[in-house]
């Protein structure tokens, strides 16, 4: 009898209650079913085997030996502990090292026995060896006919110390799914699977873990994946169909006085044809009479406060209220006196609430928010505080959205009677795919021009032999009356990193721009909120000409004199933080300047983040590369959402299956809405044995 899909994992060949239990615990792994999703993530060509006087051809990379083992001998005491032993054949031998597991190792290994040997050769003093190799008995645990395209499975330290090695799992996926009898159910409509002529699930999954060859492997590795992203895209689509049926939205129909006035006598300057066009988007939603849930990404610079100030406009002349939140008080400082310089010709009361409001002056300010006297408030997270209540809350506009976390989210739409309109902004820019994983259930706008007359920021790099001539740069930029941001990435000097700290940095900057006569403000994340103002407003109004500080900076600050931003230690920072940082330069009609200066040697990675920033303004192409180098888990606060937990997919390299996937889930969709119809039954059946998982761009 084939083994059923729920058969516990203990009751396998091989597996045993000890084993069991590391893989439930480890790996989730707790049933068949259970070991059949665990996915291998590559699979090694085995069908190739090198003579040992070849290997040092192949130092660092993965290669099979084949040879009898001589027992060697233990080195060390306690945890420094190894064992060596010396594979031969007839051309050579090499060293085979283990530093764990090293007595079971010893034990274990049979003399005068043939072994295939697997691994890494690395030299070491002149000599090569391999550490921890994989090792199979010819004629029992392998046959060299069998050897061809092995799995490799994801496995953890706790599993290696119970002996639950990757040659395991592979042989228990492999006996489970070539017996003959093996299926299971089909969980893809019989239409997709004709269209793009995929396997099916049971040949899909068999091809996976035990593939004859690579032309077997890649069209499981289609099917899979496309199934994959399938259902992480019917998904978002289902909840934003269900929040559409659940949740109806508040109408402004008017475009009235506010706006218009506005528009038509105070507005600064001509709007792009990019903010006009995300405008009439953000009109649409709010008159559709669903809740607008809208994500509006946009470059630095390139106008998204303009746009969500419109909007607030329209709100206010349907008789709503309307709220902005900022990750740090410097920003939504920034936006409350931004808003109300602009706004003041209307009448309108713009108020700011952060932590640093005093018990007075926030007591006085709730009672004017009930009472609808306040149009727009600004603030912190302190807008999230339960006694924040609004008369009449009609739309939220989050910006640098992910800097918060979702509960934080959701404590606002609940201040409002009916649902608020929501707008949530980025200046970090998403690569399509990424936009279409996180963000699959918002609609999303982008601003893609920056207002004219703005002049591309020169971007150069620069090391240690250079300083003398950016200091004498920054001079002559300083004599033009231009001010400069002067960034480190630490505030004090720490012995694990070989990195210039604000204190010692500024002893560095001042030692060629001696004060007085070049005059400083110093801003970090240590300072208190009122010491942060003074700093910034000293800087702003031009009383100081050169800002020394952290990335406290990087979201938001905007000085349009200040004409050059100068980064230390740059190989250390992201690529969005470096384009972050950037943006604050370049906000006046003056040429501006980004000077990256860094250590060598640099790395690979430290090479192309700064070769892309010299490169490219462009955010969406710093974005790009950006995934590339670091993955999609590490951006945009994903890493600790689970939602690109992806098995096989990655979206860096599978745009094509992404974009094929989410169009045939609308089409499924628009079909059939709440999938009853008999074809769809594969898709309900999915949808039922895997329980929905939070997706964590949902912000209402």
């Amino acid at each position: 009898m084939p083994e059923a899909l729920d058969t516990k994992i203990e009751f396998l060949k091989g597996v045993g209650p000890a084993k069991a239990q590391a893989l439930n615990t480890e790996l989730g792994i707790f049933t068949v079913a259970d070991l059949l999703s665990h996915y291998p993530f590559r699979h090694e060509d085995r069908s190739k085997i090198i003579p040992i006087i070849q290997t040092p051809e192949y130092t660092d990379i993965y290669v099979q030996l084949k040879g009898t083992i001589i027992p060697g001998e233990f080195q060390g005491t306690g945890a420094a502990m190894r064992y060596t032993a010396t594979l031969r054949d007839e051309t050579g031998q090499i060293e085979l090292i283990w530093f764990q597991g090293a007595k079971w190792i010893a034990e274990s290994i049979k003399s005068k026995t043939p072994y295939l040997a697997y691994g890494k050769i690395q030299a070491y003093r002149g000599h090569f060896n391999i550490a921890h190799p994989e090792l199979q008995i010819i004629g029992v645990e392998i046959q060299l006919s069998q050897l061809g395209l092995t799995p490799v499975y994801p496995l953890t330290e706790g599993l290696k110390r119970k002996k639950v090695e990757n040659k395991l799992l592979a042989k228990l996926s492999k006996q489970i799914v070539e017996d003959a009898r093996f299926s299971m159910r089909e969980n893809l409509p019989a239409a997709i699977i004709r269209k793009f002529n995929f396997p099916t699930k049971t040949d899909a999954i068999k091809w996976l873990h035990a593939p004859k060859n690579p032309t077997e492997l890649d069209r499981a590795t289609q099917r899979l994946k496309f199934e994959e992203l399938f259902y992480l895209q019917l998904r978002h689509l289902q909840l934003k169909g269900t929040r559409n049926r659940t949740y109806k939205g508040l109408i402004f129909e008017n475009v009235g006085a506010y706006f218009m006035d506005y528009y038509q006598k105070y507005l600064p300057f001509e709007l792009t044809d990019a903010q006009k066009r995300v405008i009439k988007e953000i009109r649409l939603d709010m008159k559709s009479g669903k809740q607008m849930n809208r994500l509006l990404q946009g470059d630095v610079g390139s106008g998204k406060t303009m746009v969500a100030q419109l909007s607030m406009l329209l709100a206010l002349d349907n008789g709503y209220q309307s709220c902005l939140i900022a990750p740090t008080e410097i920003l939504a400082q920034q936006h409350a006196i931004g808003i109300t310089e602009a706004l003041e010709p209307l009448g309108l009361r713009v108020a700011l609430l952060t932590g640093s409001t005093t018990k007075k002056n926030r007591n006085t300010l709730l009672e004017a928010l009930v009472q609808g006297e306040i149009h727009i408030l600004i603030g912190t997270h302190a807008l999230l505080e339960d006694d924040v209540q609004f008369k009449q809350l009609g739309l939220v506009v989050i910006d640098e959205q992910h800097r918060f976390g979702v509960a934080q989210r959701a404590r606002l739409w609940k201040k409002g009677t009916v649902l608020p309109h929501v707008l949530v902004m980025t200046a970090t820019p998403i690569p399509r795919t990424l936009a279409m994983t996180l963000y699959g259930d918002l609609d999303v706008s982008v601003i893609d021009q920056l207002p004219k007359g703005r002049k591309p920021i020169i971007t150069v790099h620069r090391n240690e032999s250079n300083r003398a001539l950016v200091m004498e740069f920054l001079k002559e930029e300083i004599a033009k009356g231009r001010q400069v941001y002067y960034v480190f990435p630490l505030i004090e000097d720490s012995p694990k990193l070989a990195l210039q700290s604000l204190m010692s940095g500024y002893d560095t900057v001042s030692a060629y721009l001696p004060p007085p006569t070049y005059t400083y403000s110093l801003l970090h994340g240590r300072l208190k909120p009122a010491e942060k103002e003074l700093e910034m407003q000293k800087f702003k109004s031009g009383k100081t000409q050169i800002m020394i500080a952290t990335t406290v900076i990087e979201v938001g600050v905007n000085v349009p004199n200040a004409s050059v931003m100068v980064i230390e230690n740059t190989e250390r920072f992201g690529l969005s933080q470096l384009h972050q940082l950037r943006g604050r330069v370049g906000r006046g009609a003056e040429q501006s300047f980004c000077i990256l200066m860094s250590g060598y040697p640099l790395s690979a990675n430290g090479k192309k983040r700064i070769q892309t920033m010299v490169r490219t303004t462009d955010g969406f192409e710093i974005a790009r590369v950006d995934l590339e180098l670091r993955g999609p888990g590490e951006l945009d606060g994903t890493k600790q959402s689970g939602i690109l937990d992806l098995k096989l997919s990655d979206i860096r390299k599978d745009e094509s299956i992404l974009i094929a996937a989410r169009s045939e889930a609308e089409k499924c969709l628009q079909q059939d809405e709440l999938l009853v119809l008999p074809e769809n039954a594969p898709i309900q059946l999915e949808l039922q044995k895997t329980p929905h998982r939070t997706i964590w761009s949902k912000i209402s």
